[in-house]
Order: C-alpha cells, then sequence, then structure tokens
C-alpha cells in the first residue's frame, strides 16, 4: 500500500492513506453553480505524482515541467516486496531517484520495481518482454493516455503487441506467445513496407520482381558460361600481333596483284580483238576495181603496185608480231602474279589458321575482364532474385507461423482453463454487482493473437465504458493478489465515473472497499464531493473512507498544491 505521498513546496497538501478504501474528494465551494468545476483542484495530479515517483518518463507537457515545480522534490513512502520504502524524485535532479536516501538511476529503479512488484527476471529475453511500466500503468490509468477509453488498454496509444503480452503475463498466460505474434506482425509491416516499395521508384529498379529477376539471371548465367568456355580453351600466341599484321599484308598484296591481273585481262581483251581486225585487203579487189572502170594499168604502175602491196603486209605483219609478243608477255605477267598469288595465299592461310587457333594476350585479359564483369553482374542479380523471391515468399511462412502461433495459444488456454475461468468469473462477478444484467469479458482466440471483448447492455454509453474499466481493473486485482504479484494498491481517478449513474457509482465504492478488504489491497479514488453523494447505499457509509485532506480549487491554495500555475 501507499503509506504518504509529500513534497518539499511548502504549500502541497501532503497526503496520508489507509489501507483499503481511500476516497480523496474535491469540495464544492459555497455558492458555486453546476457550471463551476474542481478540474484543476488536483485530483488527477495525484495519478502524475504516482507515475513520477514510479519510473515515469516526463514529456514537454507534463506539470512537472512547470518553473514553480522544477526544483521541487516528491516523495512516497510504501511497502515494496514486503518493506516500507521512500522514494524520491526531483524534475531537475540528473541523478535520477533518492532511495531510502541513496541514489539510483530512473533504469535501475524501474528494474527494481518490475522485479520486486511483478517478479520480472533481469535477464528475461533480450528482445520484447513485458514491462514494469506497461503493466503498472493498468493500476494507476491515466485518463490523459487514453487509458479509460477501453479496458484491455491502459493508453490509446498501446500496441496490440504490447497490451497482449501484458495481459497475458498478469494473467499468468504464455506472455511469450503474444510476443512471437508482434514478431509476425513487425516482419509483415517490413514485407508491406518493401512490397510498396518495389512496385514505383528507385528500390523497385534495385529488387524487382522475382519473375523478371528469374530471366535475367539465367540469361546472364548462360552468358557467363559462354565466356568461361572461351577463357577456358583461349591459347595465346606470343607473335599473335606480328602474324595478324602479316595477314593483313598478304591480304593487302593479293588485292593488288588481282588488281594488276584486272588490268592485263583488259589489255588482252584489247590485243586480241586489235589482232582480229588487222588483215590487208587481197590485191584482185584493187585490180577489179580499176578493171570495171575500164581503166587498164601500165606495167610501171603495177610493179609499184606491187611493192606498195609487199610493204603494206610487211606492215601489218609487223603490227601482228607487237600484237601477239604484247598479248604473250600480258598473258606471261598473269601467269607470274597467279603463282604468286598462290604462294601468298597459302602462307595467309596458314598464319589465319594460327591465329584462329590462338590469340593475343591483350584479347585474353579482355576476355577475362569481361567474364570477371559478368560475374559480379551474375552475382547482384542472384542476391537480387534471391531478396525478390524471399519478399514473396515470405508472406506465406508468416501465414504458416500465425497458425503455428494460434495452436500454441489454444494449447496454452486449455493448459490454463483455471486461470482464464477464475478471470471471466471474477469481471463477471463485479459487473453483476453493479447491474442487473452482467457484463461478460470474451477471450478469443484469433489469428492476430489473443483479443478482450466486453459485452454488456448500453455499451456504447461512456458511463457502461468506465465501469467495464471499473470491473477489469478489479478483476486484475483479484487475480494478481492471488498470484503474488502487482503494486498492491490500485488509483482510479474521478474519470473512472464520468457519465456512470449515481447508483452505480456508490455501488462501485462499495465494491472496491469490499474487494479491498477481502483481498488485502488499498484502492484510492479520487473524485468530485457532489459525484460521490449522489447516492447512498444502505450498509454503506462513504464517509467512512473519506481522507481528511480535501481539495478546491475555489481559492489559490485550495488545490493539491496549494499554488496555482500553469
Amino acid at each position: 500500500m501507499i503509506h504518504r505521498i509529500y513534497s518539499s513546496l511548502p504549500t502541497f497538501k501532503n497526503l496520508e492513506f489507509n489501507t483499503g478504501l481511500n476516497v480523496l474528494l474535491a469540495e464544492k465551494s459555497e455558492g458555486a453553480s453546476n457550471r463551476q468545476t474542481r478540474n484543476r483542484a488536483g485530483k488527477t495530479s495525484l495519478i502524475e505524482i504516482v507515475h513520477f515517483l514510479t519510473g515515469a518518463n516526463i514529456d514537454k507537457k507534463s506539470l512537472f515541467k512547470a518553473k514553480e515545480l522544477n526544483e521541487v522534490v516528491f516523495g512516497m513512502n510504501f511497502d515494496l516486496a514486503g518493506q516500507l520504502v521512500d522514494i524520491q524524485r526531483q524534475n531537475k535532479s540528473r541523478s535520477g531517484y533518492i532511495l531510502n536516501e541513496s541514489a539510483l538511476a530512473a533504469n535501475n529503479w524501474r528494474d527494481k520495481l518490475g522485479q520486486d512488484i511483478f517478479k520480472l527476471s533481469s535477464h528475461i529475453d533480450e528482445g520484447r518482454f513485458p514491462t514494469f511500466r506497461s503493466m503498472f500503468a493498468y493500476f494507476v490509468r491515466r485518463a490523459r493516455s487514453g487509458a479509460f477509453l477501453t479496458p484491455e488498454k491502459q493508453a490509446s496509444m498501446q500496441g496490440t503487441g504490447d497490451y497482449q503480452m501484458a495481459l497475458m503475463y498478469l494473467f499468468g498466460l504464455d506472455w511469450q506467445i503474444a510476443r512471437d505474434w508482434q514478431g509476425v506482425r513487425d516482419q509483415e509491416k517490413t514485407i508491406d513496407e518493401l512490397k510498396k516499395a518495389t512496385k514505383s521508384g528507385v528500390f523497385g529498379s534495385i529488387i524487382g520482381t522475382a519473375a523478371e529477376l528469374r530471366t535475367q539471371l539465367t540469361v546472364a548465367e548462360d552468358r557467363l558460361k559462354q565466356y568461361r568456355r572461351e577463357v577456358e580453351k583461349f591459347k595465346v600466341h606470343p607473335q599473335y600481333r606480328d602474324m595478324e599484321k602479316e595477314a593483313d599484308d598478304l591480304t593487302r598484296i593479293l588485292a593488288e596483284l588481282s588488281n594488276e591481273n584486272t588490268i592485263d585481262l583488259a589489255s588482252i581483251r584489247d590485243l586480241e580483238s586489235a589482232m582480229e581486225s588487222e588483215s590487208p585487203p587481197e590485191l584482185m579487189d584493187l585490180q577489179s576495181v580499176y578493171q570495171e572502170a575500164g581503166i587498164a594499168l601500165p606495167s610501171l604502175v603495177s610493179k609499184r603496185y606491187e611493192d606498195v602491196r609487199r610493204f603494206h603486209e610487211s606492215v601489218v605483219r609487223n603490227r601482228r608480231d607487237y600484237l601477239t609478243s604484247e598479248l604473250e608477255a600480258a598473258r606471261s605477267r598473269i601467269e607470274t602474279r597467279n603463282q604468286e598469288k598462290i604462294k601468298l595465299d597459302e602462307r595467309r592461310s596458314e598464319i589465319m589458321g594460327i591465329l584462329k587457333s590462338y590469340g593475343a594476350l591483350d584479347q585474353f585479359i579482355k576476355l577475362q575482364a569481361e567474364v570477371g564483369r559478368l560475374e559480379s553482374q551474375v552475382e547482384l542479380l542472384r542476391q537480387r532474385f534471391d531478396s525478390a523471391e524471399k519478399l514473396e515468399g515470405t508472406k506465406s511462412e508468416l501465414e504458416i507461423a500465425r497458425n503455428r502461433l494460434l495452436q500454441r495459444l489454444r494449447r496454452d488456454f486449455t493448459e490454463q482453463k483455471e486461470r482464464l475461468s477464475e478471470a471471466i468469473l471474477a469481471y463477471e462477478q463485479t459487473s453483476e454487482k453493479l447491474y442487473e444484467d452482467a457484463g461478460s469479458m470474451l477471450v478469443d482466440e484469433t489469428a492476430n493473437g489473443p483479443t478482450f471483448r466486453f459485452e454488456i447492455q448500453g455499451a456504447r454509453s461512456e458511463g457502461i465504458k468506465n465501469m467495464q474499466v471499473f470491473c477489469f481493473d478489479m478483476m486484475l486485482m483479484r487475480i494478481c493478489v492471488k498470484r503474488g504479484i502487482g503494486p498492491g494498491f490500485l488509483i482510479h481517478d474521478s474519470h473512472i465515473f464520468d457519465g456512470v449513474d449515481g447508483r452505480q457509482v456508490i455501488r462501485a465504492l462499495r465494491v472496491g472497499a469490499e474487494n479491498a478488504q477481502e483481498l488485502g489491497f488499498q484502492y484510492i479514488v479520487t473524485m468530485n464531493e457532489d459525484d460521490a453523494f449522489k447516492e447512498t447505499e444502505e450498509g454503506f457509509n462513504l464517509n467512512d473512507y473519506i481522507l481528511h485532506v480535501k481539495l478546491t480549487d475555489a481559492t489559490d491554495d485550495g488545490g493539491l498544491f496549494g499554488i496555482r500555475f500553469d
């Protein structure tokens, strides 16, 4: 139990608590209208002080950031592991906490609270696990965190895995199932984000789809095999480049010889044509011409004509001899060139055979470089393909993991049926005391882990929802007391009664008092005075549980801190 909450602030109203039910009231000042509130009296501040002293982080909106409280020390005397301890904390202090006059770092203090209150092991799994803060917040709910919106969550932003682990631990179930389920959810979230990324943008071009990459990888691997075979059979010739130049020179010479042969062949055709046209006219033809003209040639003329004819035949003969010699010369040159071409072509064929069987060193180096480049390309494609295949296949594996976890959860629920039944009955029995039609708590095994549902008539109203939280918290106290864990106290501020009918308010207070007395825990409630006494309950006197200190915001010094600040 909490024995005392105090502060170094002179105006602070130190609070002394008793066993069982403790009610801290905010009074309504005389003459105050119904529209005047007591929201600044400090009822919720009590909740914040308890969290402040039990390891809560301080955010920018925290009331402890107020300059008026920056150097103020807050303290609490409470039972911890069977001993009365004193814990102090100052906002500006870097040393963390003062436990029984000894400095203690925040992490160490939270670890000690976890071990002493919830029996958390200091070496409990290095991964995700239930924490002291995630479970303690069920026993001291904060309205500003949305703790009264739904019973199974102590904050509206509390993740599924976090509340599943916390409640399964508190219920005495296998909380590691909830941890593993959150691991599956985390993987699924990552996979979904990666799949979205691969469909567009730069990331998509880096990974791609498995189908596309399978084709690219197959083609690249085949090309690499071909190049490797080329490298394996490659032979380097030391004079490769010289022989390559010689082959080029031979090709050029052969081309020149062929060109020269073409010129001579053209000359031969011309010479043969000229020889065919070079024939002298017959003598009888000339004489017959004169005879037909009736002219008789004298003997002298005939002699001269004979001389001319012989000269002409001589010229023609010499011409034919010249053409014949030129023709034979051309044919001889062609023959000589052809012989030379045969020799040159044989040499070129020999060289080309060598070049075909061997290669140059620089070619071999380039070929090896290409093999290296292809190996890198293939390896990159293989990694991308493996990633894409894993990405597309992991979803199926996670579905299998979910089914296995569902089987584990069902088996655990079967083995721990007694504990589950105890929790279900505790919730229903508390609800039964508040309403004629008792509400029910349903614990389901689903593909997303254990879920907690609450059914009651009029569940949509704010008041009914708050009473569901009340029943749930009373159930938690019962099972934790039986298991020997928990802080030993439960604190509700006035928000638990928002929208609740006066009859249910007084009944809830009575149920809280009776449960606290039966189970030996402390139940602290902060509420407005007029809400507390709207109704009365026979056999239950609320005044017996009201603290001597009362709060009001009618005056500057009437609140818990005794001063006003923003």
